[in-house]
């Protein structure tokens, strides 16, 4: 069985798909053009994804050969899941390995808006120490206030889990359903959306991004927030309308904000918000960790080696593919 893997991954996974006696093809360069990638895909049973290639039904119809895709990564956004189903082909993914380095991320972020730390570390850079203001660029601190978490899931539950216990914050959350591990460990309150982002000091979201949920947090979710809260985003750049986010950023309408995700992504370079004091913008490293990309590198396996001998895919973004 032949593997296409577009860009280089950690080594644990290489050796365990060779072990397991599959074909690897990896191009010398990560910069492939889309036709040749396409080309590649064109050549090849099964695909090991790293990043965010479209595989929707233009792609299933050009390369028809393609039987499954692992992808490098939780999100599936992507990905067509009804067209791969329906033409048998399952879509795995990699959960729970990257949610302690994510909701690290989002906690680094939070942290970094609440004291304006990456606005002062360009000063130390530009070697502007200026005088001595004690009422310039203050910071908030975080003790006793409310975490509002949008997607209590895995990385969610991290994230809350260490603003309990670091800052005593009181957490509410908003889900499709219910999670009873968070409201009995973390005391954690479900609430509606409205009542999320009215009452958050802190919002975070760490929800599965879907297509019409794209610029859910607009300017008329912005209005709603108080005054002093610090929104933060290391899901998809998509939940935010980023020119709504600036403007209520600018106006005061809400303190802060901390991405890890932009819209559009990447960001760019002159978009008017990376130059506010009030807020950090990293370049989408939730899972850049040795431990979280190495776990990665392993579930991707796991599921191409299971695919190979004819089992069901042990991680999988589509599992009514086995129902068909």
């Amino acid at each position: 069985m032949k593997v296409f893997i577009n860009k280089r991954i950690p080594e644990i996974g290489i050796t365990m798909l060779k072990e397991a006696g599959l074909e690897i093809t990896i191009p010398e360069t990560d910069d492939l053009s889309y036709e040749k990638w396409l080309q590649y895909c064109k050549n090849t049973d099964v695909i090991l994804n790293v990043g965010h290639n479209k595989y929707d039904q233009n792609f299933f119809e050009k390369c028809p050969n393609v039987k499954a895709i692992a992808l490098f990564s939780v999100g599936f956004d992507h990905v067509d899941i009804k067209v791969a189903t329906k033409r048998n082909i399952p879509i795995g993914n990699t959960p729970d390995v990257l949610s302690r380095a994510t909701s690290d991320v989002a906690f680094l972020l939070m942290q970094s808006v609440a004291r304006r730390a990456s606005f002062y570390f360009q000063k130390v850079k530009n070697n502007d120490w200026g005088n001595f203001d004690p009422m310039y660029e203050l910071g908030q601190e975080l003790y006793g206030k409310t975490l509002g978490v949008f997607g209590l899931g895995r990385i969610g539950f991290e994230m809350a889990e260490k603003c309990k216990k670091a800052f005593g914050m009181n957490i509410i959350y908003h889900n499709r359903n219910h999670n009873e591990e968070a409201e009995k460990e973390l005391v954690a309150k479900y609430v509606s959306f409205d009542e999320l982002i009215e009452q958050s000091d802190v919002l975070s979201i760490h929800a599965n991004f879907k297509p019409e949920q794209s610029n859910l947090f607009n300017a008329s979710v912005f209005e709603k927030m108080k005054k002093n809260a610090i929104f933060v985003n290391t899901a998809r750049g998509g939940f935010h309308n980023q020119k709504d986010l600036y403007e209520a950023l600018v106006s005061g309408q809400i303190w802060g904000a901390g991405l890890d995700v932009t819209n559009p992504e990447p960001i760019e370079e002159n978009d008017p918000i990376l130059k506010l004091s009030n807020v950090c913008v990293l370049p989408h490293i939730g899972s850049a960790t040795v431990e979280a990309r190495n776990g990665m590198s392993r579930l991707a396996a796991e599921n191409l080696i299971a695919f190979s001998k004819g089992e069901k895919m042990p991680h999988i973004a589509n599992p009514e593919v086995y129902e068909i």
